[in-house]
């Protein structure tokens, strides 16, 4: 499995990417969408739309379950990656070049672990 070094890593396996310091994207992590499975829909939220650390902003349907995406940073949404709601696979093909959302305006954040960290919980999860 892939442990990108310039990314963060929350313990509910969403990846976060800083573009600075306010700014981030969000995404599903390989360990995530290959335990998914083939991933049929994602639910996701609006430009606009607040989120809260910790807290669901939408899912994913595999077709093996329905889980929900936690953002690991609270904002705003300015962008959301609308072709993931015509090719939800995209995932499944490519986890760290699919995001899923930007949050700017980041006023708070999980603990987050870096690939070395994220890799030994993966490893303890498998």
């Amino acid at each position: 499995m892939n442990f990108p070094t310039n990314l963060k890593y929350s313990k509910s396996h969403e990846w976060v990417l800083f573009s600075d310091a306010q700014t981030a994207k969000v995404g599903l992590t390989e360990f995530a969408q290959h335990s998914l499975g083939s991933i049929v829909f994602v639910n996701l939220p609006q430009e606009g739309d607040t989120t809260v650390a910790g807290e669901s902003i939408g899912d994913v349907e595999s077709v093996k379950a329905v889980s929900d995406i936690v953002c690991p940073v609270s904002g705003v949404v300015t962008a959301v990656n609308a072709e993931l709601l015509d090719y939800p696979g995209n995932i499944n093909e490519d986890a760290y070049g699919s995001w899923l959302v930007e949050v700017s305006e980041i006023s708070a954040r999980e603990e987050l672990l870096d690939a070395a960290e994220y890799q030994a919980l993966c490893q303890e999860e498998e």
